[in-house]
């Protein structure tokens, strides 16, 4: 097997290697090794005269996915092409184990000193793109009330940390009184995840409370919709934790992104009009709600702070696809919702508009042009009153 260590890595000389990150565009927002390129799997398997144009035969070439599995099989086909090319074991991941054992050699000192200066990040230099628009939203919404409690849940990726960060922000300035309880649900992490959440949650100074389950088990025999499956009973796990904790809501991490797919894909896949909305009466707990503080923030703003303060977060980590798109051997395609996006983006290309104007459009609806519109679970048609007008 043609591997090396992360730690045989470190030694060798940057000019003596090239190092080639093998995961989709998705996961190389969550992070990448610094130094490498990007060359997704997908080349090594469709187009590898591409591969081979971009890279240097006298040079070593380190190719690692998120855990080491399918940079292995890219590497063996480089190999056959006469490269010399081997896989870094253990992938993206034990990149993050390195730089983990490396915190836990920092004083006290200089870890306040880090969390200082990513707290100053979001107060100076993204002020104006993170903190304005989460304000903003807690202000239009009514997120924010007079003696609540809210649960923030953290699962560990870049848009819920964020949101850990700007409430302890918001609870600076304190207009109104309310508490806050950051909360994380281990649905069965593997080791190194759950120690990646744990270590970025004390560098950022997050006081986090952790809590264990076993849905990841529950539906890893599941094989219809395992991800929906998933999603539906963490919801309820964090409902139920966050009620038992005194709280009385929940706040999710999903963005102004995520809110203009959601209307995208409604209609696109759905043959329907709706929206992810900033704030959720609980059906099933009662005196509970969910909130979304990050309904006006943008993805783009989120990676930006994310690589300013060199972050690395977890993108998903249950068993189905912990190993990320690139790392996937079953040939299944790409989600609705990256088609969306992907759609997005190329209409954005003519119209720089198109974004704020499906986000509008579920604001300005008018009902009069409408052919029919369901209210309370009750179908409304326009021939109902047609005749009487």
């Amino acid at each position: 097997m043609r591997e090396i260590e992360y730690k045989e890595l470190a030694q060798l000389a940057d000019e003596s290697y090239t190092l080639v990150d093998v995961r989709n565009e998705g996961s190389l927002k969550y992070g990448m090794i610094p130094g490498a390129i990007s060359i997704t799997h997908q080349y090594f398997e469709e187009d590898i005269e591409s591969v081979i144009k971009k890279l240097d035969k006298n040079k070593k070439i380190i190719l690692y996915c998120t855990r080491g599995q399918v940079s292995l099989d890219d590497a063996e086909l480089l190999s056959s092409e006469g490269f010399d090319a081997v896989s870094l074991k253990g992938g993206y991941n034990s990149y993050l184990s390195a730089l983990m054992e490396q915190q836990k050699s920092e004083s006290r000192d200089e870890l306040a000193e880090q969390t200082a200066e990513i707290e100053k990040s979001i107060r100076k230099k993204f002020h104006k793109t993170l903190f304005s628009p989460f304000a903003r939203a807690c202000k239009e919404y009514e997120l924010i009330k007079e003696g609540d409690h809210i649960c923030v849940c953290i699962s560990g990726g870049k848009d819920s940390m964020l949101m850990a960060k700007l409430f302890q922000e918001i609870k600076r300035h304190q207009k109104v009184n309310f508490e806050l309880t950051f909360l994380v649900m281990d649905p069965g992490y593997s080791a190194v995840n759950r120690q990646l959440i744990e270590s970025n949650a004390k560098l950022m100074g997050i006081p986090i409370v952790v809590y264990e389950s076993d849905i990841f088990d529950a539906v890893d025999t599941v094989d219809k919709n395992p991800c929906y499956l998933c999603a539906r009973m963490r919801r309820g796990h964090l409902y139920s934790k966050a009620k038992e904790l005194g709280c009385n809501k929940i706040a999710l991490g999903h963005h102004y992104d995520d809110v203009i797919e959601t209307i995208l894909m409604g209609m696109l896949y759905g043959a329907q009009v709706q929206t992810m909305m900033p704030k959720l009466h609980s059906t099933n707990f009662e005196g509970m709600e969910l909130i979304r503080p990050l309904y006006l923030v943008r993805q783009d703003d989120i990676i930006a702070w994310q690589r300013y303060n060199g972050f690395h977060f977890l993108q998903c980590a249950c068993h189905f696809t912990e190993t990320c798109d690139s790392c996937s051997t079953d040939g299944t395609s790409a989600s609705k919702r990256l088609e969306t996006r992907n759609l997005i983006a190329e209409l954005k290309k003519t119209n720089p508009y198109v974004e704020s104007n499906i986000f509008r459009s579920v604001e300005n609806v008018n009902l009069a042009t409408v052919i029919a519109y369901k209210q309370d679970g009750v179908k409304h048609h326009f021939l109902d009153t047609y005749d009487e007008q």
